[in-house]
Order: structure tokens, then C-alpha cells, then sequence
């Protein structure tokens, strides 16, 4: 099969909703972190994590290139309570704070085991982060990155679940 060829039918798979995996990342993040199953456009084989916008505690979260030494991408899914815990600031707790907003719906707050807004439900068989209250509402990496740094980002998003790119809502919990 001729390159062209090669490279036209992988566009023409990336285009539908179905979860056609480019490549996985070479995750160098140490667990426990939750981590995009496709590596997409991260230039340095890294993977994409939940992350903390900027550098250290910041109330924003955004997807960014899963740094090696850990840190701020680190997150722990506690199925229990259904909250996604940072583990650099182990009593916050990623919180949909604004639904209406097309970048940064995802902030950082207090944990709450009563807050409807940090409890989400993962579905293995998709690899699907939802939210308990909106089951049919994903957590979604942003169709665009951006440099930060030696690394990339992107928007941290809520969209309805199989809506767009599917592996922009294809999430792996180590």
C-alpha cells in the first residue's frame, strides 16, 4: 500500500467518532494517574494527563503532556466515592465548577464525598470518564494543542459522551 494511501485512510479514520487509536504514549508518569489511551499529536511520546493549569497548585485543570517525574498530573481515581484526587494535593479534588464553559469547566477544589460535581463514574469497557449526574456528559481532552513549555496542553472539557473524536474521551486509570 502506497503512503498516500496509508496516510488518507488514517485521516479518513480519525474524521468519524470511532475510537481509532494512532498511538498508545510512552507513559514515563508514575502511577497513580489517569492518562488519554491515544497519544495523538504529544511530540515526545508522553501521553496526555489531567493536569493542573500552570505550574503547581492551581485551582484551573487542563490536559497536558504527562510529565515524567509525576507531580501535578498525578490523579487517582477512587471508585468508592466516585472522586478523581490529585495526588500532589491530596485534599483537592478535580470539580466541574463551570459546565457552561467551553475551555475550563474543570477546577480544583476541596474534596466533598457529598459534591455532585466530583463524582464521576469510570466505564472500562469505553474508557469513559462521566459524570454521575450527566452520565451521557464525558470528560474530554480539547480538539487543539498548545505548546507550554517544553511540553503541550490542552483544554480539559465536558462534552457529551461519543460526541467528536473519540479518543479525545479514551482514558486509562493506572
Amino acid at each position: 500500500m502506497s503512503t498516500f494511501r496509508v496516510i488518507t485512510t488514517a485521516i479518513m479514520v480519525s474524521g468519524c467518532g470511532t475510537a481509532a487509536l494512532a498511538e498508545a504514549p510512552q507513559l514515563q508518569t508514575p502511577s497513580p494517574v489517569i492518562f488519554l489511551a491515544d497519544n495523538l499529536d504529544e511530540n515526545q511520546g508522553l501521553g496526555w494527563c489531567i493536569d493542573t493549569r500552570g505550574r503547581g497548585y492551581a485551582e484551573e485543570l487542563q490536559t497536558h503532556s504527562c510529565k515524567p517525574q509525576g507531580g501535578d498530573v498525578q490523579f487517582q481515581y477512587l471508585a468508592d466515592s466516585g472522586q478523581i484526587q490529585s495526588v500532589a494535593f491530596p485534599d483537592k479534588c478535580m470539580t466541574l465548577v463551570d459546565p457552561a464553559s467551553e475551555a475550563v469547566p474543570f477546577g480544583l477544589r476541596d474534596c466533598d464525598a457529598d459534591a455532585e460535581a466530583q463524582k464521576f463514574s469510570y466505564s472500562a469497557d469505553t474508557q469513559q470518564i462521566s459524570l454521575v449526574s450527566a452520565p451521557g456528559d464525558c470528560v474530554t481532552a480539547g480538539p487543539e494543542s498548545r505548546q507550554a513549555g517544553p511540553f503541550l496542553s490542552r483544554d480539559l472539557t465536558i462534552v457529551a459522551c461519543g460526541e467528536g473524536d473519540a479518543a479525545l474521551q479514551a482514558w486509562v486509570i493506572q
